[in-house]
């Protein structure tokens, strides 16, 4: 089955009732096209889109850290109180050290959560798959938020990225950065990834409903 990722952010678009309703959309659209759907929101929306929805949420990232004396710092037990079936890691606006990347994937593989570790290259999606997250999610951060997907302008990255991850290990790949339309998606597809790892595209349209049953279509044909 193929895996729509909408991460918020902080989107004012995409926080407290505005969560709800994309994870109410994605999961109508979802139970349509046989897409499964994972919405990552802020920590404070964890509780609120979990159980307002059937979908799976994640967590936009947690720390390499314990139950203890953290003030600030992102728990992996308190998110998945909340409700958080896993955690995106890596994030090009939250990069992490490879121990950190490390360290955080041990705790979320002990409490039997998902991950997805964000990659900005196949080189890196390569060497963060060999610590077998769920998926890697192949993002060149020069293009995220931008009006060209890395479909159109780097598709080379998604393709050898697929081939370099499957040589290590069996995580799945996302493909990420500029997916603005259901074009881009089906190439996305056609590249070899097994969903996308989407933000701005959904969040920030004026219609979510349209664009985000668009894309759940094109990963269903």
């Amino acid at each position: 089955m193929h895996v729509m990722v909408v991460n918020v952010k902080a989107y004012s678009q995409g926080i407290a009732d505005e969560a709800v309703k994309i994870a109410k959309i994605m999961e109508d659209a979802g139970r349509e096209f046989g897409v499964r759907m994972i919405i990552a929101v802020q920590p404070s929306d964890i509780y609120r889109v979990s159980n307002s929805s059937k979908i799976d949420v994640f967590a936009q990232h947690i720390d390499a850290i314990s139950p203890g004396g953290h003030t600030g710092w992102v728990l992996a037990d308190a998110v998945k109180a909340a409700g958080a079936r896993g955690s995106i890691l890596n994030h090009s606006e939250h990069r992490l050290k490879i121990d950190d990347i490390y360290e955080s994937l041990r705790i979320l593989k002990e409490k039997n959560m998902e991950s997805i570790v964000c990659a900005s290259s196949h080189e890196i999606a390569k060497a963060v798959a060999s610590m077998e997250p769920d998926y890697v999610a192949v993002e060149p951060p020069e293009l995220i938020g931008g009006d060209i997907s890395v479909t159109k302008a780097k598709p080379e990255i998604i393709s050898r990225s697929v081939e370099e991850v499957q040589k290590v290990s069996n995580s799945k790949v996302l493909c990420g950065a500029g997916i603005k339309n259901g074009e881009d998606v089906a190439k996305a597809i056609e590249l070899g990834a097994d969903g996308i790892l989407v933000a701005s595209g959904v969040v920030k349209a004026l219609d979510k409903e349209s664009i985000i049953k668009e894309m759940a279509e094109a990963m269903s044909r």
